[in-house]
């Protein structure tokens, strides 16, 4: 395989679409964190894009290695993302529906949320490692680096979104972050089961 134009506009594109989840996710963490700081920023958008990175490799190294164990666990992956994001979307919509006032601190994505974010936002990357399976080690890895930084690029944008709109709606941001996170789970569940 060389190095052509087509494979990196490729991996781009492929990083576009694997980004959607985690750009929606990213919208909802800056509509729950409209004070958040460009430092934290780039920490969330790059849990997403590392995610984002190793999920597509992994999927490569499990076809390279074990497949036959790992089509048995393909088809829990839209089970585990409705799951994960069901929970974290049901948090935030509960929230949001009491009313209550939140404190800042509260309202920090807290590391395990991010960790959790990051895992069911790239869990249907891991199937990718299938579809760039012919490509050999270097490639494969410069794949999965060029997805990482369009989805790094992707989720900056969703903060960014998330935290101007945030400000305008800080009553609503947690019950509407929270439909958010829902809608992607099923979504990526539909999409997989059907």
């Amino acid at each position: 395989m060389n190095w052509s134009f087509l494979f990196f506009f490729n991996s781009a594109v492929l990083g576009v679409g694997l980004a959607m989840d985690a750009f929606s996710v990213s919208l909802a963490n800056g509509l729950n964190e409209p004070k958040m700081k460009w430092k934290k920023m780039l920490a969330v958008a790059g849990v997403f894009a590392f995610f984002q990175w190793f999920m597509p490799m992994l999927g490569w190294i499990a076809v390279h290695t074990f497949v036959q164990y790992f089509s048995a666990f393909e088809k829990a992956i839209p089970w585990i993302a409705l799951g994960l994001l069901g929970c974290i979307g049901s948090k935030m919509l509960w929230e949001g529906i009491q009313k209550r006032e939140v404190e800042e601190s509260e309202k920090k994505i807290g590391k395990g949320t991010l960790l959790i974010q990051g895992i069911a936002t790239s869990i249907d990357a891991l199937s990718v490692g299938f579809t760039i399976a012919n490509y050999d080690m270097m490639h494969s890895l410069i794949a999965s680096v060029v997805i990482a930084v369009v989805t790094l690029i992707i989720c900056l944008g969703g903060l960014i979104l998330g935290k101007k709109f945030g400000m305008k709606l800080t009553n609503k941001a947690s019950i509407f972050g929270g439909v958010i996170l829902i809608a992607i789970g099923l979504e990526i569940f539909l999409t997989n089961i059907f």
